[in-house]
């Protein structure tokens, strides 16, 4: 019997006994029963399947006994329709728990997925971090690779011109020296000297004057002002002051070979305009590897000749050679061209210094002739009593006028007499 039939059945079948005719019905199931069988089918109906009993062949209707068959059949149909809804129950039950625990289950693997999504998300926010560090770095790392570049070729540089002081400082025209006798310790020496020349302006109704003892000047500046006696019973009141120099304290100079220019050396003793002409002349020959010469100057203090090219590198090609004849006395003369070093001053710090023996003499009237009033100037301030001393020099340069005195660096008291 297939359970989609309709929900409730009802049989009636004729009886014939003794030639009259009887009719009666059988209820197939109770109003209980027949819930219970709509709601297994309905869950039959939920579960998409149908169950289908073997039903027994109808029986005759022709007897009695015939409907008791047809009522116990379907009492024993009733009855298998009640397992079977037990044992759906039990299914049922069994597939809600399943179901409960799937769906507790894909809560559990939702909240993970999205614990996962944000690790994930985490984490390639991190990288993403971690990649632009990276990037930023690797930018830094090349700006540090340009800088070593270009400080290595300013080293490469450095050294490029500091073998070439080398070669010039190898190359340098011999002098000769002499043996005095004289000796001393080494550590005093001085391997570098420079002489100061500073020129100072003169105020008008000034004068300096430089005394030969380093005390008198102090008396002079000590005592401040001075009446200095003039003819008769005048006299004139000056102010005695210091003299501060701009000396340098610190000088750092810098060299570099020059293209156009070379010196040469080992040269006779001749005249200088002829010697400088034999020169310009035998350089000048494209024959002799020289050229165009702009200008020829001869150094008194070393005996040299500083020979400027027009063009550049010429110098350069003939300082590799270093020896050349050159025609000088009607003979030939084997002179020597070396590099010639051209200094710029890199560093230079100054300060300012007293002269120790000269001061100044301010507030001078022009009372009288230039010559006379300094000679007055001189005759006071070289008296023991007036409390000066041997006076070496004196400058006066009268009120409207603007002169200009030149100091020079002095050396020390042994160098002089030697």
């Amino acid at each position: 019997m297939n359970l989609n039939a309709a929900s409730c059945m009802r049989v009636e079948r004729p009886l014939v006994e003794n030639g009259k005719t009887f009719s009666f019905g059988t209820s197939c199931c109770c109003e209980k029963e027949t819930e219970r069988i709509n709601e297994l089918r309905a869950v039959t109906r939920l579960k998409d399947f149908s169950l289908v009993m073997e039903q027994a062949p109808p029986p005759s209707k022709d007897s009695l006994e015939e409907i008791q068959a047809l009522i116990a059949n379907y009492k024993k149909i009733c009855s298998q329709l009640s397992v079977d809804q037990t044992e759906l129950a039990s299914v049922t039950k069994d597939n809600q728990e399943m179901t409960q625990k799937c769906r507790q289950r894909s809560v559990k693997l939702a909240q993970s997925l999205d614990e996962e999504q944000r690790s994930n998300k985490e984490r390639i926010e991190n990288e993403k971090a971690t990649v632009s560090s990276l990037s930023l770095e690797e930018i830094q790392l090349m700006e540090e690779i340009q800088k070593v570049e270009v400080a290595l070729k300013q080293e490469e540089g450095e050294n490029e011109q500091l073998r070439q002081e080398a070669d010039v400082f190898t190359t340098v025209p011999e002098k000769k020296v002499v043996f005095t006798g004289d000796t001393g310790n080494a550590g005093d020496a001085r391997k570098f000297e420079m002489n100061s020349r500073v020129v100072y302006p003169m105020e008008g109704g000034t004068a300096l004057i430089t005394f030969e003892d380093e005390a008198a000047a102090n008396r002079i500046l000590t005592m401040k002002t001075h009446q200095v006696a003039l003819e008769g019973d005048c006299h004139i009141t000056v102010e005695a002051r210091p003299v501060r120099l701009m000396l340098p304290s610190l000088v750092e100079i810098a060299s570099e070979v020059c293209p156009q220019r070379m010196l040469i050396s080992d040269l006779p003793e001749m005249d200088t305009e002829t010697l400088l002409n034999k020169l310009d002349i035998h350089f000048h020959r494209r024959i002799n590897g020289g050229g165009e010469v702009e200008g020829c100057e001869f150094l008194p203090d070393s005996g040299t000749v500083v020979l400027t090219f027009v063009d550049d590198n010429i110098a350069q090609g003939l300082t590799e050679t270093e020896f050349h004849e050159v025609q000088l006395k009607n003979k030939k003369h084997t002179v020597r061209v070396t590099p010639f070093l051209n200094g710029k001053i890199t560093n230079l710090k100054t300060k300012w210094s007293a002269c120790p023996r000269t001061l100044l003499l301010a507030g001078i009237p022009e009372v009288m002739e230039q010559e006379t009033l300094q000679d007055l100037l001189e005759i006071h301030f070289q008296k023991n009593s007036n409390g000066g001393g041997e006076i070496e020099a004196v400058l006066y340069n009268p009120p409207g006028r603007r002169a200009s005195a030149l100091f020079e660096s002095v050396g020390r008291p042994q160098e002089k007499e030697q």
